[in-house]
């Protein structure tokens, strides 16, 4: 109970200055500007997940079970780092011809994935690093303090007038690598390293699986976005990413119960093997989901300009998306069991599959559907399918023995 207090504080405080950053930005670019930020910010997520072939995921298991290796496994992670940044420059040029040539410069879309693949998702790094060794109270000041840049960064850009996209990529870049600066220099665990590259070797496959399965996995998760910007343009582009924002919001809490649940299960893999206790937190999770996202939108019919005058153009819709934020934490939720076991291959199988149903039904809601509102409300459906989906590969998989750890 005390780790995941001390670990719910970094969420709360995220959540807190996520909404403070989210509010002020979403008010001060345009709705068109917002929806290309946001979309080109999510193919950062997305190409960050290749940074070191994964073996961010590796650093997590060693500083979980084996934390005296350490700073073997730190020289290893910088090393990997160093040698995928040709393919993240050329999956970055591939991820701009495809979906943002003639609506983002290519200038603008690079610094944004500079800010979350060289500088945001290290940080991210550092703090998975402390949860690993169970410092749950300083991983999440580090998160409090990331997310704390990010809005005061925003807060002084909309101070500024007449202020641009091209000019707040600057000011993220900056909060990103301020961001960075502090947590290595102050929360990463001191110890020598040692670089020595027979030994990564044995872990790469289980790495290069995690970084496949991570990068399918936001692709799903971020491909309505791209999609939406494809076919619809920047600013239903802009709609959509204010009402998806807004439902991201309720899987903050519910990721710090999955990150405590994904350490417990690396110690004792059928921990989850009671039928009981799976739906029991399967429907507490879509609960609090759903109880989360019918408050605020409660909150925005009485007070509809409550979180600017571009959000409360969305506001209307968020009602209509109900169901989604708990059908959406759930599939999130159950890849995250398969990553537990080190069932990693599996986990990527079942991500490119669930990831390419939901490219085929985006694709044919926004060919069918033209309305905006009929849109959203159709979202409800396309998330109970894919949950469903994911539901059934992911507890198919784990009716199989878990895996040695490698």
């Amino acid at each position: 109970m005390q780790a995941y207090l001390q670990a719910i504080s970094g969420s709360a405080g995220r959540l807190v200055f996520s909404l403070v950053y989210f509010v002020v930005l979403a008010n001060t670019l345009s709705i068109a500007e917002f929806g290309l930020f946001a979309t080109a910010s999510a193919a950062g997520v997305m190409l960050s997940r290749l940074l070191g072939f994964g073996f961010i995921a590796t650093l997590y298991r060693v500083a979980t079970v084996k934390p005296r290796l350490l700073g073997t496994y730190t020289a290893g992670f910088l090393m990997w780092s160093a040698l995928s940044l040709p393919a993240l420059a050329l999956a970055g040029l591939a991820t701009h011809a495809i979906f943002f040539a003639g609506e983002l410069s290519l200038g603008i879309f690079a610094a944004v994935v500079a800010a979350e693949t060289l500088l945001w998702r290290p940080a991210e790094a550092v703090v998975i690093v402390n949860n690993g060794l169970n410092r749950f109270g300083r991983g999440a000041v580090l998160v409090i303090l990331g997310t704390m840049a990010r809005a005061l960064a925003a807060v002084v850009f909309a101070l500024q007038a007449g202020g641009d996209l091209s000019t707040w990529t600057m000011f993220y870049l900056a909060a990103n690598g301020a961001t960075l600066a502090v947590a290595v220099t102050v929360f990463y665990p001191r110890g020598r390293l040692r670089l020595r590259p027979a030994l990564y070797w044995r872990r790469m496959a289980d790495a290069a699986y995690v970084a496949g399965a991570e990068m399918l996995f936001y692709l799903q998760m971020e491909l309505d976005k791209l999609l939406v910007l494809a076919l619809g343009g920047p600013k239903l582009a802009g709609l959509y990413a204010i009402i998806m924002r807004l439902v991201d919001l309720t899987a903050i809490p519910i990721r710090t119960f999955s990150m405590l649940l994904v350490q417990r299960m690396m110690r004792a893999p059928d921990l989850l093997s009671r039928l009981g206790l799976r739906v029991g937190i399967e429907g507490t999770i879509f609960a609090v989901s759903t109880l989360a996202l019918l408050a605020l939108a409660a909150v925005l019919a009485v007070r509809p300009t409550l979180l600017g005058g571009n959000v409360a153009q969305a506001a209307p819709l968020l009602i209509l998306a109900l169901f989604v934020p708990g059908l959406r934490n759930l599939v999130e939720y159950q890849a995250e069991l398969l990553f537990a076991r080190g069932q990693t291959g599996l986990r990527a199988i079942n991500l490119a599959l669930l990831g390419a149903a939901k490219a085929l039904l985006l694709v044919h809601l926004l060919g069918a559907v033209h309305e905006t509102q009929a849109l959203v409300v159709a979202l409800n459906g396309l998330f109970a399918v894919l949950y469903l989906a994911s539901a059934v590969l992911t507890y198919t998989a784990l009716r199989r023995p878990a895996p040695r750890p490698v």
